[in-house]
């Protein structure tokens, strides 16, 4: 026993002589290549186990011969060792190379492409992180891209909307200033319907610009959706009666919901007023209500004969209209013909931890909102 005591006593010796002479050049070479670090850490492996077999070896009085046979043996094992090392080496930095090269591809049109060369399960992880993050960078591009072209359309579209009636406002307010109107109380009322309709406008931009900062304070009460429905059908009866649309408030579930009352009748209205505008005279626009799972779900189902398959995803856009006519489409909603209407439906109703969306039926569209059905 005290024979193996002694031995692994002469091992320990001549190995930690070796470790503690490579400690500091591993130390150096961390921030350098790799592939030295690896063939450092080799030659540290390698010279730990000379030392110690060979301290070993000359504590034990072997013969020459026998130690020559033991330094043959430990350097044909150092010898394959380092040569095994040294390819591993060359492999890693190769795939490290090759991974490099790919993450030059990251948030590129083409999208991240992986590397061909084989790769270890670490190197294999950080390449999917990178394809993982260069798809979500594509995808952020295109909706900023997105944004951006809503921005343009939307400042595009106000411009105009804003250029006409303030064309007629200056036109009629001269005539009434140079006093050549014929009939100057129907100038003052086409000036006033003109600028309700400018008011209207501004505060779609303001409420929008609320939404979009998340400053949309709500005030969230406990109430029935049948009441919801019944406000949002009052308001938006006298527009009916005068475009000879029919309004049907049917299959309303009074199923509470907490939500802001007024930013939701808001919406109801929004959603009304655009049903009623594309649909035709004699058509009927219906209201329903139901429950869904932990949901409340309110439609709007109009007859304008529906939307175009690839505009419905961008239905919801800001200032999204689908043609450049001014005049109102299915497309949109709310009384300042901006098409900010439908942007304010959804940033409400999403303020509200609830989802928008939109789908043809047979002669129209139907738009709904979910929202979360009240708890107890």
């Amino acid at each position: 026993m005290k024979d193996l005591l002694l031995i692994a006593l002469f091992a320990a010796l001549g190995a930690g002589g070796a470790g503690l002479l490579g400690w500091p050049a591993v130390r150096l070479l961390r921030r350098r290549s790799m592939a030295l670090s690896l063939f450092c850490v080799a030659v540290v492996t390698v010279l730990a186990v000379t030392s110690g077999t060979f301290t070993v070896a000359q504590a034990m009085f072997l013969s020459a011969h026998d130690l020559g046979v033991v330094i043959t043996v430990l350097a044909m094992a150092a010898v394959v060792s380092l040569c095994t090392a040294a390819l591993l080496g060359r492999q890693v930095v190769a795939g490290s190379r090759a991974l490099t090269e790919a993450a030059r591809t990251v948030g590129s049109d083409t999208g991240f492409a992986a590397p061909a060369h084989p790769l270890g399960r670490e190197l294999a992880q950080l390449s999917g992180e990178l394809a993982a993050t260069s798809a979500r960078l594509a995808e952020s591009r295109a909706r900023e891209q997105a944004l951006e072209q809503s921005r343009r359309e939307l400042v595009a579209w106000i411009s105009h909307d804003l250029r006409t009636p303030l064309a007629g406002l200056r036109a009629m307010a001269e005539a009434l200033e140079d006093g050549v109107a014929e009939e100057p109380e129907r100038y003052l009322r086409r000036i006033r319907t003109e600028v309700e309709r400018l008011t209207g406008m501004v505060d779609d931009l303001f409420e929008l610009s609320r939404i979009q900062a998340g400053s949309l304070s709500l005030s969230l009460s406990r109430v029935s959706v049948y009441d919801l429905v019944d406000d949002a059908l009052a308001g938006a009866h006298a527009l009916a009666r005068q475009r000879g649309v029919r309004l049907e408030g049917r299959q309303v579930e009074p199923e509470p919901v907490e939500v802001d009352s007024r930013e939701i009748t808001r919406v109801l209205g929004n959603l009304l007023v655009n049903a009623i505008r594309s649909t035709p005279q004699d058509g009927v626009v219906a209201v329903s209500a139901r429950r869904e799972a932990d949901e409340v779900v309110l439609s709007v189902t109009d007859g304008c004969g529906g939307i175009p398959a690839q505009d419905l995803p961008r239905v919801f856009e800001t200032g999204w209209r689908g043609t450049a006519a001014r005049t109102p489409r299915p497309a949109e909603a709310g009384g300042s013909g901006a098409g900010l209407g439908l942007a304010i439906v959804r940033g409400i109703v999403e303020a509200h931890a609830g989802r928008a969306r939109v789908h043809n039926v047979a002669g129209g569209c139907c738009f709904e909102i979910a929202l979360p059905s009240a708890r107890g």
